[in-house]
């Protein structure tokens, strides 16, 4: 079964505590502190999988969570790091975030891997805390939480030539002929329903990727029949070979098909509409309207497109123009649907001293945001200790001016998540 499209979430590991801890040895009578850091949460990496082409493993399992770090212990041991977590992909596949449809990598490449997120930072132990007037510090910091994300998988074939063109018009028999591809052929609309992939070799010596794709009708750009859903398989090839059915046998007009599909074309992506196109005139040896035909001729000469006269079922033309488009291939430039400067990792930097502070009523003021949210994982209000850490924090972030910015006066309340406290100078 193809599928090209999934939805699903990933989380990177959580980063392990630090330990408060202290030495502890017979003769030693202030050994100090010795807490060990925390392990940093494990990667999560897309890579290619060569024998994969399908994303419909996807369709089964929706989570994928990277291994947590370790907490650390006494004498000074590091807890482990979590094992990063490789999710296998087909080659072609689009990353996308879900929320804001960004996409975040491309892995069109044999042996492509890409770091999609980064696991959260282990904890710092007690042994980072002394000073020379704390010699005994009772606390330690938690490790950062992993970061969650829903994000979209697209596969996007990888073919140098793309057949486009309304249904039945011989698209499938055509890939038939000139590769090993044994698309269902049948005298029905939308026989194809999935896309299909022949490598084409010429008798030149030439050879090229060719893909079949589900016919398109009008309103496919905005989903209409498969509409999008396979539109985007041709976004990479080099070259369109745009099949029209000169005979009429559906009861179209050659010339009225050209339009329609290149409209559709154009709503969906401009850059698509202007990819190179030579128009497959089939089903010749059935041509009894040479008017219709003349107007398509018309048509690609206006817009500078070549013409081919062939017929799929008897092979007539087939071959001439397999050897000019395997010739032209290699002319032609690969196209890239993502541009490196578009790729994104994230990360737990990315917006770790945003935060917000806003007063809904008077004496009572709010403050959220990352920031906050990453300070609060790490620290214990119960700790005294911990609380003077969190105090200071408070400061170095800025949050403290920015309550005094806001009006902030002794006796007012201020809320930073799900705890409250009363401010004073």
């Amino acid at each position: 079964m193809f599928v090209d499209y999934a939805k699903i979430i990933i989380k990177s590991g959580d980063g392990g505590n630090g330990a408060a801890t202290f030495r502890r040895e017979k003769y030693v009578a202030a050994g100090g502190p010795d807490g060990g850091d925390g392990g940093k949460g494990g990667d999560i990496y897309f890579k290619v999988d060569p024998n994969e082409n399908t994303l419909i493993d996807f369709r089964f399992t929706k989570r994928f969570k990277a291994e947590n770090g370790q907490n650390g212990s006494g004498n000074r041991c590091f807890g482990k790091s979590g094992e990063d977590l490789y999710v296998m992909v087909p080659k072609g596949t689009v990353v996308k975030d879900a929320e804001t449809g960004k996409v975040i990598a491309d892995l069109s490449e044999d042996g492509q891997e890409e770091l999609i997120l980064r696991g959260g930072r282990g904890g710092k132990g007690n042994v980072h805390f002394a000073t020379s007037t704390r010699q005994a510090p009772h606390f330690a910091i938690d490790g950062e939480k992993g970061k969650e994300k829903e994000i979209i998988l697209e596969l996007k074939l990888l073919a140098d030539v793309g057949l486009v063109g309304f249904p039945n018009v011989g698209k499938s028999t055509l890939i038939s002929k000139v590769s090993a591809a044994r698309p269902k052929i049948a005298d029905y609309h939308f026989t194809t329903i999935d896309p299909n992939l022949g490598v084409v070799k010429t008798k030149s010596g030439d050879s090229f990727v060719m893909a079949d794709i589900p016919g398109i009708i009008e309103g496919a750009s905005e989903g209409v029949g498969l509409g999008t859903q396979f539109l985007r398989h041709i976004e990479r090839t080099r070259l369109l070979l745009h099949v029209i059915d000169v005979a009429g046998t559906e009861g179209r007009n050659p010339a009225d098909d050209f339009e329609k599909v290149n409209a559709e074309l154009k709503k969906y992506s401009e850059k698509l509409s202007k990819r190179k196109q030579i128009i497959v005139a089939n089903k010749c040896d059935s041509l009894q309207d040479e008017e219709a035909y003349a107007e398509l001729e018309k048509k690609a000469k206006e817009n500078n497109i070549e013409i081919y006269k062939i017929s799929a079922v008897t092979g007539e033309g087939v071959n001439e123009l397999m050897d000019y488009v395997g010739k032209l291939v290699k002319e032609l430039p690969k196209e890239e649907i993502v541009d490196i400067e578009d790729r994104v990792v994230y990360t737990l930097e990315d917006d770790q001293d945003e935060f917000t502070v806003y007063s809904p009523v008077e004496g009572e003021f709010i403050v959220e945001g990352p920031a906050v949210e990453r300070l609060m994982g790490r620290v214990n209000i119960g700790d005294n200790e911990s609380f003077a850490y969190l105090q200071r924090m408070i400061k170095k972030l800025g949050i403290e001016d920015e309550l005094k910015a806001k009006g902030v006066c002794e006796g007012d309340t201020v809320k930073i998540l799900e705890w409250e406290f009363e401010w004073y100078e």
